[in-house]
């Protein structure tokens, strides 16, 4: 299990420490064209969670190649960079210049972004056109949203996606107190926080089986015990977001909660505990057996020690 940051929540050009405890660091959304991003304001708290409207706000690509990328490279962790846009053209454009960095990791493709106006629905196509100009690994990052996520899943992974970020963040709207007016300039934004843990779990839980893709799970994870469950989801690693906003450093500390959670299941690692929640019920009370408070692991291949 690796453990990132999820795009846009961590800025590693001011904060390099707090991105170097990461496993590998995700950019923020980077479109062919420099953006501003959406007038303020454009973060808000709620009291489930916070809210978002930054709006894609970027240097563009050329000058992320330029002043950004090599500054990153200096991280000293694998580089993941957001990919964003308004048509299909757009996304292929951003990866076709990225194809050839060796700085870059893996691109992950923001398909879902509820911040702008204009974002291509065809997942599939926009996937498609990317692969197509590129060999670098493709996460499809993924909202919450539609109708059918396994179904958005599925052509994600049929069109070339290698992997799944899930999920993105969803609509939401706060109105102030005092004039009952939107608290965001733009009115509505993207929730993420608590709020968002329980619909991230349900969408990683419907996605394993049918893509048959490794899943990056994020989504009001801020605790051990979140990534844990994120994990037994079906989640094949897992990215911090809001979270670090509050606790620069809940890397450290959640990878300190969670050794304890998998030590009191009896889990050697991490990767024991991926896809848990799938298990017939038999199996898993097969696997986890409580005696007291005592929680014991009874398959010998998942046995810490």
């Amino acid at each position: 299990m690796r453990l990132l940051n999820a795009s846009g929540c961590l800025d590693a050009l001011t904060a390099p420490e707090v991105a170097g405890e990461f496993d590998a660091y995700v950019t923020k959304t980077v479109t062919p064209l420099p953006r501003e991003g959406n007038p303020p304001v454009r973060i808000a708290e709620t009291e489930v969670g916070m809210l978002n409207a930054i709006g894609l706000a970027n240097p563009g690509i050329e000058a992320f190649l330029s002043e950004h990328l090599p500054r990153l490279a200096e991280l000293g962790v694998p580089l993941w960079v957001s990919v964003g846009g308004f048509s299909v053209a757009d996304y292929a454009t951003v990866a076709a210049r990225l194809d050839g960095c060796a700085e870059v990791a893996a691109l992950e493709l923001n398909l879902s972004c509820p911040n702008v106006d204009e974002v291509p629905e065809n997942v599939g196509e926009v996937v498609g056109a990317v692969r197509g100009v590129t060999g670098k690994p493709l996460y499809a990052k993924l909202s919450p949203a539609v109708a059918d996520v396994t179904e958005t899943a599925r052509a994600a992974g049929a069109a070339g996606a290698d992997g799944l970020s899930l999920v993105n963040t969803i609509r939401g709207l706060a109105l102030d107190e005092g004039t009952l007016r939107p608290l965001l300039a733009r009115g509505a934004g993207g929730l993420s926080g608590p709020a968002l843990r329980p619909i991230a779990l349900a969408a990683v839980h419907a996605c394993p089986r049918a893509p048959g893709l490794p899943i990056v799970g994020m989504g009001g994870g801020a605790t051990g015990r979140d990534v844990l469950e994120l994990l037994a989801a079906g989640a094949n690693d897992v990215a911090i977001g809001t979270a670090l906003f509050s606790d620069p450093g809940a890397a450290t500390r959640i990878r300190s909660e969670l050794a304890a959670e998998l030590a009191a299941l009896g889990f050697a690692n991490p990767d024991n505990a991926v896809g848990v929640a799938h298990e017939p019920e038999a199996a898993t009370l097969n696997r986890v057996s409580r005696v007291g408070a005592t929680k014991y692991l009874h398959r010998a291949a998942n046995m810490s020690g």
